[in-house]
């Protein structure tokens, strides 16, 4: 598995704008990802970065790339807590992981709280779970339900990281230098 396909799906949270990304990729062989996975979290934890697989299936691997530090912060606000709560997730940020996962695992379908885990605003993942998926304003990397203008800005934010650094990558810059502390 590519070093680059953390670079090109994981800038946001590598640049420390985001909490979280996810991207799946092509994984024939479960030992080949262990040993990713191990050796990118060796090189991003000092950063305050890890990435863990979500889930092997069909020849696909699930990847998550997060901040944890982050992912407690945004797990304490009222309103994540409240959705999540809903759906049977427990109080800590390690546990509600878990839990994701063991849904992941269970089921091809995504469970649409994982947006939460990903820095998406809880009005929009409140709204894509309440709408079905129709009526939201705008989409970009996620369908927006609330503030258009500040879902835009940060889709054009994301993207500009996603280029820089894709480019810095691409002249050399190791991942540990591309990864901000965090």
């Amino acid at each position: 598995m590519s070093e680059e396909l953390i670079v090109r799906h994981g800038s946001p949270t590598l640049a420390g704008l985001k909490t979280g990304s996810l991207f799946s990729c092509a994984c024939p062989d479960g030992a080949e990802l262990c040993r990713t996975l191990r050796s990118w979290n060796r090189r991003l934890a000092p950063k305050g970065v890890r990435a863990l697989g979500l889930r092997l299936l069909k020849g696909r691997a699930l990847i998550y790339v997060y901040r944890p530090a982050r992912l407690a912060r945004d797990l304490e606000r009222a309103e994540v807590r409240a959705l999540l709560a809903d759906r049977g997730y427990p109080t800590d940020a390690t546990a509600c992981v878990r839990t994701l996962c063991q849904r992941l695992r269970r089921t091809e379908e995504f469970p649409h709280e994982i947006g939460l885990f990903l820095s998406y605003p809880p009005e929009d993942v409140r709204g894509f779970i309440e709408n079905r998926a129709g009526g939201f304003k705008c989409v970009g990397c996620w369908k927006v339900y609330g503030d258009a203008a500040a879902a835009r800005a940060l889709f054009g934010k994301y993207s500009h990281c996603t280029r820089v650094y894709c480019d810095r990558y691409a002249r050399g810059v190791p991942l540990e230098r591309l990864t901000v502390a965090g």
